[in-house]
């Protein structure tokens, strides 16, 4: 089961055991966040939202809380002034540990993966 996800408005397409990074969240690592704008659930019994797939949830770990790689902005007209400018963009790393649809369906991270093994302790 794979479900699409809402996230500061990023749409995002995930499955348990996925490790996807977000646009800066409040929360320390190894917080449990709930996320509840699911556009659509996938499977054997696909759902669609209007907007929102009603009861339909996921549940992400945070891993981590970092900041991208340096971006540089120069700008420069000659003879007037040069300037050059830097910016780096905060994200939050989550691990998708479950997805459940709202009709009682629910898929749960294999406890033998890889990322299970090294993250969820």
């Amino acid at each position: 089961m794979y479900g699409v996800i809402e996230v500061a408005g990023h749409q995002y397409r995930v499955k348990a055991g996925d490790i996807i990074d977000v646009e800066k969240l409040s929360g320390n690592e190894g917080d449990v966040v709930e996320i509840d704008k699911v556009l659509f659930v996938g499977g054997d019994n696909p759902q669609v939202g209007l907007p929102v797939v009603e009861g339909a949830l996921v549940k992400a770990k945070v891993i981590r809380q970092a900041k991208g790689k340096k971006v540089l902005v120069f700008k420069r007209k000659p003879g007037m002034y040069q300037k050059r400018q830097g910016h780096r963009q905060e994200y939050t790393g989550l691990l998708i540990t479950e997805i459940k649809d709202g009709k009682g369906a629910s898929s749960l991270i294999d406890s033998g993966s890889k990322e299970a093994k090294k993250y969820l302790k």
